[in-house]
């Protein structure tokens, strides 16, 4: 009975982390841009249309066809557009601030179970001598 009380525990505090993570002053901007675009059939559109030209043109370096300077240019064009428009913009920079969140934590949880212990600054700006080798340095 002893691991389901472990278990809860966990489950307890990872909601607690949960909570914290919303509560961060800089979330709710995150929230509301990704809304804010979301509501946006205009971005949306614009966006999916880049996302589904750069796999075509990346399906097609994949196959080794060599891309015309045309389909480059207008996909970079398409890009530059996409960054200029300011709905845009703010969501791919709430997308790379949730990832920057998701890989912080991920780092500090994938650490704290390889060392059996609470990461130090050290541990986490890579102060061992390999991943997973258990030589703590």
């Amino acid at each position: 009975m002893e691991t389901m009380t472990e278990e809860t525990v966990v489950v307890q505090k990872t909601k607690e982390l949960c909570q914290a993570i919303l509560e961060q002053p800089n979330m709710r901007s995150i929230r509301q841009r990704i809304d804010t675009f979301m509501g946006d059939e205009k971005s949306k559109d614009q966006y999916d249309n880049l996302m589904a030209k750069g796999q075509e043109l990346q399906q097609k370096q994949q196959a080794a066809i060599q891309l015309s300077g045309d389909e480059i240019s207008g996909f970079e064009k398409d890009r530059e557009a996409l960054l200029n428009n300011p709905v845009a913009r703010g969501f791919l920079d709430a997308q790379e601030e949730l990832h920057d969140v998701q890989e912080t934590v991920q780092k500090y949880i994938h650490k704290t179970l390889e060392l059996g212990r609470m990461p130090t600054d050290e541990d986490l700006n890579g102060g061992g001598c390999c991943s997973g080798c258990g030589c703590h340095h």
